[in-house]
């Protein structure tokens, strides 16, 4: 079979229902795709090609060294993006634009890209343990992932499972806030809670919320950003302990 091209990719991406103006945050496998005519830069532009002019691409550009040099490694222009072969080529395109976290910064290209990811040095919203100054909050209100949940963008997972989703940690840092709200008048802060991505995966397979395709030879799922965590955290709030680690 001949390698694929970015038109091949583009028609899958549609058949799939990414939609043209769609803000898309997409976890990636390279490899999973099978053979690509141009690499990553073409499946890329078949994202893009989906969206077209007026949607927005977001990746995560994460920094998931050894957790004590995430800080001391971190430079918004330069350090590797570790979450995957077409986001570290993403990062590194013209007229990409990243959110300033030494964690779990995010990149974007589109309309009103820019503006999207400016605000992760700020404090408002839902805190987490991975909040450290002098990064704003890790999930908050103006994070890049908490904008593309209010903004009802769609989440692509491409050849990936739901280990690697990482929207659950939104749940968890929403969770907390319930549970210390819960607890603000006794002295006990409630631990930050641990979800497991991959039960919490399989229920919201049960619920029938992801829509599921190939794009090349990569399994793929995509679904709405807000439905996918709302539904999740109401059952984590409903019952939690199957899903803690």
């Amino acid at each position: 079979m001949p390698p694929y091209n970015s038109f091949n990719l583009t028609c899958d991406l549609r058949r799939l229902g990414v939609e043209a103006g769609d803000i898309l945050f997409v976890h990636s496998s390279f490899k999973s795709v099978g053979p690509v005519e141009g690499g990553a830069e073409s499946v890329i532009k078949a994202l893009e090609d989906a969206i077209g002019p007026e949607g927005l691409l977001l990746m995560p550009s994460f920094n998931l060294v050894t957790w004590e040099l995430r800080p001391e490694t971190w430079d918004i222009n330069s350090t590797p993006s570790t979450v995957g072969w077409i986001t570290e080529q993403f990062r590194q395109q013209p007229g990409v634009y990243r959110s300033d976290h030494y964690s779990h910064s995010v990149a974007a290209r589109g309309r009103g890209a820019e503006e999207f990811v400016a605000g992760h040095l700020r404090e408002e919203g839902y805190g987490s343990h991975w909040d450290r100054k002098p990064w704003g909050k890790t999930f908050g209100l103006h994070s890049p992932m908490y904008r593309a949940y209010r903004a009802s963008g769609k989440l692509l997972m491409l050849g990936v499972d739901y280990y690697t989703s990482t929207y659950v940690h939104l749940v968890e840092a929403m969770y907390w806030h319930t549970l210390r709200a819960r607890n603000r008048d006794t002295e006990r802060e409630p631990a930050f809670p641990a979800l497991d991505r991959v039960k919490l995966g399989a229920f919201w397979e049960r619920s029938g919320g992801p829509q599921h395709g190939r794009v090349g030879e990569a399994a793929c799922r995509l679904f709405g950003i807000r439905g996918y965590v709302d539904t999740l955290l109401a059952e984590v709030e409903r019952n939690p302990r199957p899903y803690l680690r």
